[in-house]
C-alpha cells in the first residue's frame, strides 16, 4: 500500500484500506498521516467521534512538535471512508471497528515506532476504551488518552432507561431501521468558523444536524456503554479528560463556548471511575465537548 495526498488536508497523506465485506457490501477505512520534520520513534493514533472525521490540522502539528508522528483514522462509514452504498455509522457491534484500528496500528508498527499513544474522542473514546480492554496483551499501543469519552447517553431518565432499551431491543430484529439523533446542533455552531466558532472543516462530513442512525448502531453503542459501566480493565496508563460542566439550551448563547454541549460530564466521570487500572481523570474548566478545540 502506498500513501497518496490527503483529499481533505494539504500536506497530509492517506491510505484507504479495504476491509472484508459486511452486510452492506464493500468496506474501507482511511489512515491519515503527518510525519515529524525530524526522525520520530513515537506515534499517536487519533480516533474521531460521532458525526465526525479527522480535520484537526493544528492538533496533528502540535503532536509533531512534541516528537510524535501523527496518524488519524476515519473509521468505516464515516468521513473519507463512507461509501455511497453505506448507511452513515451503520455497525451492529462496536467490535467491527477493531479491524480498522488493527490496520492502522499495523501500519504504525511497520513504520518503526517504539511507543504508540491511542487518542479517542467521544465515540472514539468509547471504542478506544473497549479496544484497549479487549487487547490487553497487545504490544502495539502503550497508553490511552480519552477526550470526553461517550460513556452514556445524555438523555433524561425516561428516554435513557426506557426509550433507549426499547430501540436496543428492536435493533436486534430491525437493524436497518433509522432514526434521527438527539444531538444539539448548537454544538456545531460553537465550532464552525462560518457560525460562532473558529474551526474550518468540511460541513458535508461533519454536519450540524447529522444523518439518521440505524437501530443497530444505537444497540451497539448501548452495549458498549454497559460494558464500561460494569467496569472494564485496561493495563496501560489511561488519561480521561472532560469539561467541568455540561451546557443545554435551544437557542444560541455564549454558554455554548463554555462547556460540553453533547455529553453529561457527570456520567463521563462516574463511568471513568469504574475503569480498573492506572487511570487519571482530569476536569478541564470551560472546555468544549472536544476539548482539543476549546
Amino acid at each position: 500500500m502506498k500513501y497518496t495526498p490527503d483529499t481533505e488536508l494539504k500536506g497530509f497523506e492517506m491510505i484507504q484500506i479495504e476491509q472484508p465485506d459486511d452486510y452492506e457490501g464493500k468496506v474501507i477505512c482511511t489512515v491519515i498521516r503527518k510525519k515529524c520534520a525530524e526522525l520520530c520513534k513515537k506515534a499517536v493514533l487519533y480516533i474521531h467521534g460521532f458525526n465526525d472525521y479527522f480535520f484537526q490540522e493544528e492538533m496533528a502539528l502540535r503532536y509533531n512538535n512534541e516528537g510524535f508522528n501523527f496518524y488519524a483514522l476515519d473509521l468505516r462509514k464515516y468521513g473519507r471512508s463512507l461509501l455511497p452504498h453505506q448507511k452513515f455509522t451503520n455497525v451492529r457491534d462496536l467490535k467491527e471497528y477493531y479491524a480498522d484500528i488493527d490496520s492502522a496500528l499495523n501500519i504504525i508498527a511497520e513504520e518503526g515506532h517504539d511507543f504508540v499513544l491511542l487518542n479517542g474522542h467521544s465515540t472514539g473514546g468509547l471504542v478506544g476504551s473497549l479496544y484497549t480492554a479487549d487487547n490487553r496483551n497487545s504490544n502495539k499501543f502503550h497508553a490511552f488518552f480519552a477526550n470526553s469519552p461517550f460513556y452514556d447517553y445524555n438523555l433524561g431518565f425516561f428516554l435513557r432507561e426506557i426509550g433507549v432499551p426499547i430501540v436496543k431491543f428492536l435493533g436486534g430484529f430491525m437493524p436497518n431501521v433509522r432514526m434521527k439523533t438527539d444531538i444539539n446542533t448548537l454544538y456545531g455552531e460553537s465550532l464552525y468558523k462560518d457560525d460562532h466558532g473558529e474551526w474550518d472543516y468540511n460541513p458535508e462530513l461533519k454536519r450540524h444536524n447529522p444523518p439518521p442512525v440505524t437501530f443497530s448502531f444505537v444497540r451497539a453503542i448501548r452495549n458498549g456503554h454497559k460494558r464500561v459501566q460494569k467496569g472494564i480493565e485496561i493495563n496501560v496508563p489511561v488519561l480521561v479528560m472532560h469539561s467541568d460542566k455540561s451546557v443545554y439550551g435551544k437557542f444560541w448563547s455564549s454558554k455554548f463556548m463554555d462547556g460540553d454541549a453533547v455529553l453529561n460530564v457527570k456520567h463521563t466521570r462516574e463511568n471513568a471511575e469504574k475503569i480498573k487500572g492506572d487511570i487519571r481523570i482530569l476536569e478541564i474548566k470551560h472546555a468544549l465537548h472536544d476539548m482539543i478545540m476549546s
